[in-house]
């Protein structure tokens, strides 16, 4: 077999092991059936199902139709080192600490002064803040979730200077907003489980990287959803 064939179907079979380990897919799954499968799954499969669809189609094609002296679909060399990008993007994705995150992260305890936390953000632009509070994580603060609590205590009548002043910034902080507007992960999420993160849960705003993706321990890292087109680009001129 050529040496694009075999390039090819090397690359092919990392990418089919990988799901069916990953996933749990049977043996008697199709490629194709786990390519459509994977798409709310995984990022690369589902940037790339349409192309890694028609690619499964060309497989057969060598595969079924060949022998060592005869090759009926020989791939282009663009195609193969498509085909080997996207075998390394699934079995071997880059991770997140190591490209996309913010390693300089500002942290502020839970009585830190609303006013105290609005200075803050203005003097180093910083504009996601984890809160802590005897060591644990408790929540994380931008200027959206600050301008929505002044205005409602506005619309009522609160003297805003003496609020803004006396107001532990932990007053701000919702419960619910845990997995909904922010989660924890380790240093160990790749680009393609952030992108995920963000596809499926819609309203998540911020990922704060741990070490072991533990709430009581400091950040080393800061996702936000603006990083997004960022994290497309690396997958996108992901290098072989």
């Amino acid at each position: 077999m050529s040496t694009n064939a075999t390039r090819f179907i090397n690359s092919y079979n990392v990418i089919d092991q990988t799901l069916r380990s990953v996933h749990g897919f049977k043996r008697n799954m199709t490629f194709s059936d786990m390519i459509r499968r994977s798409v709310s799954h995984n990022a690369v499969v589902r940037k790339y199902e349409d192309k890694l669809i028609d690619y499964a189609r060309l497989r057969n094609a060598i595969v079924h139709n060949s022998n060592e002296n005869r090759v009926i679909a020989e791939p282009h060399q663009r195609v193969v080192e498509e085909m080997e990008k996207i075998a390394r993007l699934v079995s071997t994705p880059p991770l997140i600490m190591n490209s996309i995150a913010k390693k300089n992260v500002l942290i502020l305890g839970h009585n830190t002064s609303i006013r105290k936390t609005i200075e803050t953000i203005g003097e180093t632009g910083f504009r996601t803040i984890p809160i802590y509070k005897d060591g644990m994580l408790v929540g994380v603060i931008n200027p959206n979730r600050l301008i929505d609590e002044l205005g409602a205590k506005i619309s009522v009548g609160t003297d805003i200077n003496d609020y803004i002043s006396n107001t532990p910034v932990s007053t701000v902080l919702r419960e619910d907003d845990i997995n909904t507007y922010y989660c924890i992960r380790s240093e160990k999420l790749t680009i393609q489980e952030a992108m995920d993160l963000f596809f499926t849960k819609r309203k998540l705003q911020v990922i704060v990287i741990t070490p072991q993706g533990n709430y009581l321990q400091s950040p080393t890292g800061i996702v936000t959803a603006a990083d997004i087109i960022d994290m497309n680009d690396i997958i996108e001129n992901y290098a072989v």
